[in-house]
């Protein structure tokens, strides 16, 4: 992460800004984030994100009626300018500083805004995916959210990198792909490309949306036999954009001239 963040709309070294410690933000991680890919020192489909915020935070119940869009964006380009960012990564954070029933306080503040900065996440040249033994609750109030709530996607990436591999894909509680732990993910599959429904849990992330914008792409619900099947496989994210993977579950997989391969350049 770089030297500096901007909290609340104001730039300061990255261990100034606090939450408070009875905010529900700190005592349960009620909070929501978006990662916008940085290209040329801009934010890339930031349109994109900022839609995803407002719709997540209202969502859990987070009052960010205060943020407006053009605010929030000059504080993300204040802070690339600041941090020198030409091609890297950002995170807004919307904390929900408001007070629980469990534990009450008095608090003038709905929410906090932290928007950081950092290198693009790196990415491996030969890029290994397992099969995640967690599921992902379709049901669950937080499926599709992109929540601060985010150890399960923490764990079961951990779980993988423990057995060698670089990511995993997780399954619903039915059995159809959902998406990587921290991607989106495609394949494809009879010539044709193919992601998951988002009625699976996964998240609608930003750089989904675009390949669904620019590509004919079916949204299905399948099993494990038919991933396993995928002529190719891809994982898409603002941290990483769009890569092809190289080996799932075990499997070599050809290199792919797939037109998502070259989507974002």
């Amino acid at each position: 992460m770089h030297q500096f963040v901007s909290f609340n709309g104001r730039i300061a070294v990255s261990a100034e800004p606090s939450v408070s410690a009875l905010a529900s933000a700190a005592l349960y991680a009620k909070g929501i984030f978006s990662t916008v890919a940085v290209s040329g020192g801009k934010p890339f489909l930031w349109e994109k994100h900022w839609r995803r915020l407002n719709d997540h935070s209202e969502r859990l119940g987070i009052d960010a009626g205060e943020l407006s869009e053009e605010s929030t964006r000059q504080s993300l380009e204040a802070l690339i300018a600041k941090n020198k960012v030409v091609n890297g990564r950002a995170r807004i954070t919307i904390f929900d500083e408001s007070s629980s029933s469990i534990w009450p306080f008095e608090t003038g503040q709905k929410t906090s805004l932290l928007i950081t900065t950092a290198e693009l996440r790196p990415r491996s040249g030969d890029l290994r995916l397992a099969v995640s033994p967690y599921a992902i609750n379709s049901r669950s109030p937080l499926a599709g959210v992109k929540s601060c709530n985010y150890m399960e996607k923490i764990i079961a990436l951990d779980e993988a990198k423990s057995r060698g591999f670089d990511e995993a894909v997780q399954f619903d509680e039915l059995g159809n792909a959902a998406s990587a732990c921290m991607a989106n993910i495609f394949w494809v599959k009879g010539g044709e490309l193919f992601t998951p429904s988002l009625s699976t849990g996964c998240i609608a992330g930003t750089t989904r949306e675009f390949v669904l914008e620019n590509l004919e792409c079916t949204e299905a619900e399948i099993g494990i036999g038919s991933l396993r099947n995928a002529e190719a496989v891809f994982l898409t994210s603002a941290g990483i954009g769009i890569q092809s993977v190289m080996e799932f579950d075990g499997r070599q997989l050809p290199e792919s001239m797939h037109p998502i391969t070259t989507l974002i350049r």
